[in-house]
C-alpha cells in the first residue's frame, strides 16, 4: 500500500467534503488539503504497528474507498479492544456494498489481531453512518465527546461491538 498515499488522500478529502456537508462548517471542508492528507497517510503507512491495518476498495485500478483500524485509542478501552479509525468511500460509491465489505475486512483484521471487541466514533449528526454501523451490529455505548472544528462545536458518539 505504500505509494497509494495520494489516492488515499484524495478519497479522504472528497469523501469528507461529500459526507459532512451541512454537518461540518463549509469553510473547513473547502480548506481540506490533499497534500496534508497525503503526508498523514504516508506517516500512517510508514508507522503502522503490528495490530494496525488499512484496506482499500478499488474499481478499475483506482482507489474509491478505504478503512483503517488498530488498537483502541480511548483510555477506557482496555488492551483487548480494537478501533475502526476511519472508513470512507467516494460519494458515488456509497450504497454499492463496498463500505460493508471494507467494514467486514477491518473487523476481521481486528478479530485476527486478537481483539475481542471494537469501538468507533461517528458524528452524532451523521444519521446515515449511524444507521450503517447499527445495521452491522454496532451500538452506542453511552460515551460522547465534543470538540471544536472550523469554529463549530461538533459531537461524536462512540459505538461498540463484540468481535
Amino acid at each position: 500500500m505504500p505509494g497509494d498515499e495520494t489516492e488515499l488522500a484524495e478519497v479522504h478529502v472528497v469523501s469528507w467534503q461529500g459526507a459532512y456537508r451541512g454537518q461540518v462548517p463549509a469553510a473547513h471542508l473547502e480548506a481540506l488539503s490533499i497534500l496534508e492528507h497525503k503526508e498523514r497517510w504516508a506517516a500512517i503507512l510508514a508507522g503502522a504497528g503490528p495490530s494496525e491495518a488499512a484496506f482499500v476498495a478499488e474499481l478499475e485500478g483506482r482507489i474509491v474507498g478505504f478503512a483503517h483500524c488498530g488498537p483502541a485509542r480511548d483510555d477506557d478501552a482496555g488492551t483487548d479492544v480494537g478501533e475502526l479509525y476511519s472508513i470512507y468511500l467516494l460519494p458515488g460509491h456509497i450504497g454499492s456494498g463496498l463500505g460493508r465489505a471494507l467494514l467486514e475486512r477491518a473487523t476481521g483484521a481486528l478479530r485476527a489481531a486478537g481483539f475481542l471487541g471494537a469501538t468507533l466514533w461517528v458524528f452524532e449528526a451523521n444519521a446515515r453512518a449511524r444507521r450503517f454501523y447499527e445495521a452491522a451490529g454496532w451500538s452506542f455505548d453511552g460515551r460522547q465527546a465534543a470538540f471544536a472544528l472550523g469554529g463549530a462545536t461538533l459531537s461524536e458518539l462512540r459505538s461498540r461491538r463484540t468481535l
